[in-house]
This record gives structure tokens, sequence and C-alpha cells, in this order.
């Protein structure tokens, strides 16, 4: 057995405190300049370049994205991912915190390349673009990014203090239905409502909603309706999210919403096409004996990680993507209380408060010295490999979805 020498987790706790000024310097050029899904140009050539005159090996463009990266030390098995996001929200900036995402990655990349130098493995930063929304990780993963990693580490900043990260998966489909115009006064009969047929949808989903199982739900807006009161719709048009505890049950449920769509479409004499419009994103699945050395070594900074509470849902992200094909965590550290909430103007300011940059700190260490676990010790490597397979086994086979 190898487990990692304490000189190794010292040395890289040293490394990041002696850059924590850079690295809130990082995160706070992030926060004051915003940029949104597939545009983070700047973000992406800040964090690339401080790599890259770090000594590691950049290469930009990747997985066929202009604002993608990954940034190499060393080459070869063990192999860990360190994912850097840094997409922001419109209207809200980084009201997600991605600014700490990122510079705490980059914290614990530096410091894992002056310390291990490359020569016990590959620690690989990945410039993740567009978690909010765009899924820059699903489509990273389908381009081999992750190929031949033993673990990808992130934390994510929040108002809970959660070893693990109850996320669920999600998409977004949209439902058109065609129908016939018609003056509605003058020739109704040979009208066909579109937006007749729409409405009806709804009312399906909503009684749907009452008997799907808990963290599933779909929740749709009206995006064409018509072009004028005095002419029977032709066309109608929804968009619809759908999330669910597990990606299989997801996957069911964008099959119930096919079926109630067709039904509707038959009830009502219109024609209905279902197409998925974004990125699945998977549920998050944790691995337990990483989580628990990540909370193992926050605790130095006096942060507790607990399990999540009990029917807490936390969103979605494409970290899920990711964690169907390697062993991951996700942790999450508060920056504000708990009566708080992400996605909002106060936990954007609390991206660049002082307790942000504590947690920046704190959440880079963690980050390194849970990397050189992974590389140094092979009994654990071994068991999170065991725990990610035995969770595959679990995973019930799904369809091919409807309109992927």
């Amino acid at each position: 057995m190898t487990v990692t020498p304490d000189g190794v987790h010292d040395a890289l706790r040293t490394e990041v405190a002696a850059r924590a000024d850079a690295l809130w310097d990082v995160a706070l050029r992030l926060h004051a300049d915003p940029e949104y899904a597939f545009a983070e140009h700047r973000a992406a050539e800040l964090l690339s370049g401080e790599l890259e005159r770090a000594g590691l090996v950049v290469e930009r463009g990747v997985a066929g994205l202009p604002t993608a990266f990954t940034a190499r030390s060393g080459r070869g098995r063990p192999a860990v991912a360190l994912p850097l996001e840094y997409d922001a929200l419109p209207g809200l900036g980084h009201a997600c915190g991605h600014n700490l995402i990122a510079a705490a990655g980059l914290g614990a990349a530096l410091a894992l390349h002056a310390v291990l130098g490359g020569a016990q493995g590959c620690v690989l930063a990945v410039g993740t673009p567009a978690e909010e929304g765009g899924g820059g990780k699903a489509v990273e993963v389908e381009a081999g990014v992750f190929d031949d990693v033993d673990a990808a580490l992130m934390f994510h900043p929040g108002v809970h203090d959660f070893v693990r990260a109850p996320l669920t998966a999600q998409v977004q489909y949209r439902v058109g239905f065609h129908g016939r115009a018609a003056h509605p006064t003058g020739n109704p009969a040979e009208g066909i409502d579109a937006l007749a047929a729409l409405v009806e949808l709804f009312n399906v989903l909503s009684a749907l909603g009452r008997r799907l199982p808990p963290a599933s739900h779909v929740q749709g807006i009206v995006t064409h309706g018509g072009t004028a009161t005095n002419i029977v719709p032709e066309y109608a048009e929804g968009r619809f999210g759908l999330r669910a505890a597990t990606t299989t049950q997801l996957d069911a449920l964008v099959g119930q919403l096919d079926e109630c769509a067709q039904g509707v479409a038959r009830a009502t004499g219109t024609r209905a096409e279902v197409e998925r419009v974004t990125v699945r994103y998977e549920h998050f699945r944790d691995c337990e004996v990483l989580s628990e050395r990540f909370a193992e070594h926050v605790s130095r900074a006096g942060i507790t990680l607990t399990p999540p509470v009990p029917g807490v849902q936390l969103g979605s992200s494409d970290i899920g993507n990711v964690s169907g094909r390697v062993p991951a965590i996700h942790p999450f550290v508060a920056i504000m209380d708990a009566d708080g909430s992400d996605h909002t103007p106060e936990f954007a300011r609390a991206a660049a408060s002082p307790r942000a940059r504590e947690v920046l700190t704190a959440a880079a260490q963690a980050l390194a010295c849970t990397a050189a676990d992974v590389l140094l010790d092979g009994d654990l490597r071994a068991a999170a490999w065991a725990r990610h397979r035995a969770d595959d086994a679990l995973q019930a086979p799904s369809s091919r979805p409807v309109g992927a």
C-alpha cells in the first residue's frame, strides 16, 4: 500500500497559501468581467495563460470549443482532472460562483505542478465552458477529454456545506403542433387550432405531474402561440424543461412527454414534433471515498462538510456527465448562509466577499491534497474505481431518448 506522505500535503498547502493573493486576484478579475456560455474568451485566456506561464502544456480549443482548453502537468497514468468553470449568468454575473471554481482549480493545478512536477502521473486542468445551460463538459466527455483519467475533482460554492452534491438529470425539449389556419368566424370548421393542442398538452402534463416520482417534474413555457387573434393558429410551440433524480428516470420522463404530445395530436387532429434542444445533463454520481477524502482535507480550515439534507435538490450540472465516465467529486462549500440562494444578486456579491476568499484558499488546498492522494495512493484509486464500477452495475440501461 502506498499512501501520500504528510510532507506532500504540507507542501501543497504551502504552495496554495503562497499564491492566495494571486488566486484571489484571478477570482476578482473573472467576477468583474462576466462572460457567458461559449463566449468566455477573456476568462479562458486568463486561466490558460496562468497555467502556461507556470510550465504546464496548454492546448486550446479542445473538443471543438473555442473557449475550452486543457493544461497538462506530466503524462500517462495515474491521472487526475481538475475541471475549471468560468461562465456567468446573463443579468446576474457570477451568481453561481464560477469565478471561485476556476480560481480554486487553478490554484490546485499550480500547486501540484510545483510540488510533484509531473513525476507521479498526470494533472490535467480542464477549462470547461458553458456549464450554465450549454453543457461544455458533456461535449468534452463525448470528445474523449476525460478518457484515461482516474478522477475528476472540483468544488462548488453554495449556501450549504455538503460533502456530496444531490444534482439531478435535466434536459429541454421543444414540442411543436401543426394545425390549419382559418378565420375564427368566417370558416372556423376548416381550422385546426394548434394553440388549443399546446394548451391541452399543458393540461395533460399537469395531471401527469401529480404522479411523477420525487425530484421529477416538467416545466414549460409557450414560445409561439399564433400570429393574430383573428386567425386560428396553424402552428404553436412550447419549450419544456424536464428534471429527474436519475438519468434513467429522465429518459422515462422524456418518453412520457412524447406519448402525451402524440396523444394530444391524435385527439386534436394536429401533428406533433418533439425535439431535444439542449445537451442532456446526467445526474451526478458521487465517488464517496474521494468526497470523504476532500472533506478530511478541507476540515483543516475549520470547514465541516455533512451529508446533504434529505429532499434538498441543488439543480443540475454537466459534471454529472463526467461522473458517468470517471470517479468524481462535487462538494459544496458555503460562502453565505443557508437562508440565501445562488442565482441571485446576493450570491453574486458573496462570490467576491471576504468569506469567499477564505473558501477559495481552503478549497484549492483540499483539491490539491485530494488529487495528490489519487496520484500517490494506489489503494485509494482502486477503491474509487471499485465504487464507480459498482454504481455502473446499478444503472439500468436506458433507451435512446426521444429527439436525441
